[in-house]
């Protein structure tokens, strides 16, 4: 008996839980066992991990984590299957055992997508990731790992719904810390969520992740010089029935649209006004709060003379830049008509949602007497 066998049963001893045997059996055999021996070890570990955190801190202190890591690289799927899903189990409500197995090198053991057809197997290392990415806010070895291309890997393939949406919780983690936002884009997330922020089950993870990257210099370049923005944005601020979708999208364009005229240009030639109209009227409180000041900001747009980049301001003129009268005119009447557009547009509906379909003409002859100065904003 080696000095590694020794330990395990110095460590077993005392331990008369029914299943004590079982889990010194089990190490043993994941430790000193042949190839078959270590995978039904794997399996019966990761069963009894299930119980609580004790057990699974106890594995851990029996070096089951790097033995079941060394697993995960075999060339037998079925073998790197069930060290996976055993290492999830043991990943479960401690952070211990999740540094364990980073340090015991889990992200260099990640297949390649050629190398794995199930998507089974896709799903429970996208699992086990989401899992290990709680560990971002601590130190994390991100950029010179390769999570990254695996998790953008998977999200560009045809895996399934449930995979991709841990895989962006992964990625929602991530960006939770700011000096992650350099690997992240130079790694091309951003596209990749632009891409699947119209994917009505992934987008709120999506535009939140985005959400945490368009307030870094390096996250807004990268989506103002994106062909998708605005105009998938806006699109999502159409979504009446993903309320937090459209407060996400609200917040991300009102990121690019602060002090960028370039921006406001081309979001108002894709149409995002009469957009913003609508969420102004039917969106949430919150929703609701963030068109209202697009919508100011777009006015002042129109009725003071702004110098490139000089971003959205509001009662305050520029010295020696006097407004138009002419042009302020103009611009309150443009505003008038366009809220008035929008109010017929959507009247039914608002009137559906206030439960007054009997008074539908009498609604219809408030708005059409109604002025624009009555909106705040």
């Amino acid at each position: 008996m080696d000095n590694k066998e020794v330990e395990i049963e110095v460590a077993m001893d005392g331990d008369d839980e029914d299943g004590s045997l079982l889990l010194q059996r089990s190490v043993k055999k994941l430790h000193f066992g042949s190839w078959e021996e270590k995978e039904m070890a794997a399996m019966e570990i990761g069963r009894l991990a299930k119980g609580d955190v004790k057990t699974r801190k106890l594995m851990a202190e029996l070096g089951v984590i790097p033995a079941l890591v060394e697993l995960v690289d075999s060339e037998v799927t079925a073998r790197r299957q069930v060290a996976v899903k055993a290492l999830i189990e043991l990943a479960n409500g401690t952070y211990t055992n999740k540094a364990l197995m980073v340090e015991a090198g889990i992200f260099s053991k990640l297949p390649k997508k050629r190398d794995v057809s199930e998507d089974l197997m896709m799903h429970d290392f996208a699992e086990l990731i989401l899992s290990l990415s709680s560990l971002a806010n601590t130190q994390f070895p991100l950029a010179s790992s390769e999570v990254l291309p695996f998790l953008v890997g998977i999200l560009e393939s045809s895996s399934s719904v449930e995979t991709k949406e841990s895989c962006l919780g992964t990625l929602n983690n991530f960006s939770a810390v700011l000096e992650n936002a350099g690997p992240l884009i130079s790694n091309g997330v951003v596209q990749t969520l632009l891409s699947l922020i119209s994917v009505k089950e992934l987008s709120e993870t999506a535009l939140a992740t985005l959400g945490h990257l368009v307030v870094t210099l390096m996250g807004k370049k990268a989506m103002e010089d994106n062909p998708m923005v605005p105009k998938s944005l806006i699109e999502i601020l159409t979504w009446e029935e993903k309320p937090k979708c459209q407060e996400l999208s609200a917040y991300i364009v009102m990121i690019l649209a602060h002090h960028s005229s370039s921006q406001r240009e081309k979001m108002a030639k894709s149409g995002i006004v009469p957009v913003l109209l609508e969420v102004a009227l039917l969106g949430t409180p919150l929703a609701q709060k963030r068109a209202l000041k697009l919508l100011q900001w777009f006015k002042d747009e129109r009725q003071t003379r702004m110098g490139p980049h000089s971003g959205p301001q509001t009662g305050k003129l520029a010295m020696g830049s006097p407004v138009n009268p002419r042009e302020t005119q103009e611009g309150k009447k443009m505003m008038k008509n366009l809220v008035k557009q929008s109010l017929h547009r959507n009247m039914e509906m608002i009137t559906r949602r206030a439960n007054a379909s009997g008074e539908s003409s009498k609604l219809k002859s408030l708005v059409i007497s109604t002025s624009s100065k009555s909106l705040p904003y």
